[in-house]
């Protein structure tokens, strides 16, 4: 990840809320037919913990953000036994290629594990060298609203180092 870069916990009132929620709206909204915007920052907002699950974080360039990826409780509706997900793991077109991603699914990893986690969850349609190349094991494709995707998992120690990756509250 390029070192001018910062990764940041975004929270409940945190002005980025609705640019990432919009970018996760624009991204998987034909995932959740019918959701409209408001309701999708009001969601996205909900998932702004201040640690553990749920948790956001975002890279920063400055004060602005050019990634993000999340820790959430549920990111199936179909796939409710499975918990916790990564989730909305996006970085803007000109950032990609960089490493942001791997660095925001390694701070969520961090994370999670620090909070005890011990597996968790994710789902792609096309992103699975990524997530295979940082650990996640493909667990089953799945039909999911019309598309297929991969579910992934990834199993962490139960205990271990304390994250590596501070994030600045936003």
């Amino acid at each position: 990840m390029d070192s001018g870069l910062s990764l940041a916990r975004i929270t409940v009132h945190s002005p980025h809320v609705p640019t990432l929620a919009g970018w996760a709206h624009d991204e998987w909204g034909h995932l959740h037919p019918g959701r409209r915007r408001a309701a999708a920052i009001a969601t996205f907002r909900a998932d702004c913990g201040s640690e553990g699950v749920p948790s956001v974080f975002a890279a920063m360039d400055g004060e602005r953000p050019v990634g993000m990826a999340s820790l959430v409780v549920d990111d199936m509706d179909d796939r409710r036994d499975l918990t916790p997900w990564l989730a909305s793991v996006y970085v803007l077109p000109a950032w990609r290629g960089q490493g942001i991603a791997s660095a925001l699914v390694r701070r969520v990893e961090a994370e999670a594990q620090a909070h005890g986690v011990e597996r968790f969850y994710l789902y792609t349609p096309d992103q699975q060298p990524l997530y295979r190349r940082l650990g996640w094991e493909d667990v089953e494709d799945h039909e999911y609203h019309g598309e297929t995707v991969t579910i992934m998992r990834r199993d962490l120690s139960p205990r271990g180092p304390a994250p590596s990756a501070a994030a600045r509250p936003v």
